[in-house]
């Protein structure tokens, strides 16, 4: 099981390191195509004027975005948005900016938000590492989701995964002290990746005592999909990593 069964595959997965100059520019994707049905194409063209957010570089205002002051959730590749959507509608309280480049995957967010009346959920069609960096300020989010990216499970093409030092570097400098980054993966190796890049991160701390194996049990927000559900019924392992700004 791995985030290809439980989502089309979200091109906010891999970490192509490009050089610039002397500084090697991070991405956050590998653009891949996709088929866009007719209600995604629809709800893509309606939803994303009222909910979408357009890249520019220069700081977002998030509490004038939302129209209020409260916590501000980040998520990088939220594939075909049902999580996502499920989140936010339990959880008014919070509010979601949620980053991904697939167009098939937005078209089903924004028909999620419009089908459940949520007010909490905005959206950027970008590359998350240029958003992370121009638009979101420092010390500022109160949390962070990477639910299941891609595993890349071939050694050749690990270099690829989204979950390396550079990122959570700057995820780390975007969380508020006291916020959360949580990873998420079915990919067993590549959870071990995650809890060793985290915990190189010198901002972050463990949530999870080392001794107990350093992986959280899975949080309430985090609602199980279908596809885990059967992954964990045919014995698959999931490993949640949770780590706080210190």
């Amino acid at each position: 099981m791995s985030d290809t069964a439980d989502q089309p595959q979200s091109p906010l997965s891999a970490p192509a390191q490009e050089a610039s100059g002397t500084h090697p520019a991070i991405r956050s994707f590998v653009l891949r195509q996709g088929r866009m049905s007719n209600a995604q194409t629809r709800y893509l063209e309606t939803m994303m004027p009222r909910i979408g957010v357009p890249y520019r570089p220069e700081r977002l205002d998030l509490d004038a975005l939302y129209g209020r002051h409260a916590p501000h959730i980040f998520e990088i590749g939220f594939g075909m948005g049902e999580t996502s959507a499920t989140i936010a509608e339990t959880h008014p309280e919070n509010d979601y900016l949620g980053v991904e480049v697939h167009s098939p995957g937005v078209g089903s967010l924004c028909k999620l938000v419009a089908e459940k009346g949520l007010s909490n959920q905005r959206i950027i069609q970008h590359d998350a590492v240029e958003v992370l960096r121009d638009m979101i300020a420092p010390d500022s989010l109160a949390g962070v989701h990477i639910f299941f990216p891609d595993p890349w499970p071939k050694k050749r093409h690990h270099k690829r995964r989204l979950v390396q030092p550079p990122l959570v570097a700057l995820l780390a400098s975007r969380l508020a002290p006291g916020g959360y980054l949580h990873c998420a993966t079915d990919w067993e190796e590549y959870a071990i990746q995650m809890l060793e890049v985290l915990s190189g991160e010198p901002l972050l701390e463990n949530t999870v005592d080392s001794r107990q194996g350093g992986f959280a049990p899975r949080p309430d927000y985090r609602p199980l999909t279908k596809f885990e559900q059967r992954g964990l019924r045919l014995g698959h392992g999931v490993w949640d990593v949770i780590f706080r700004r210190k």
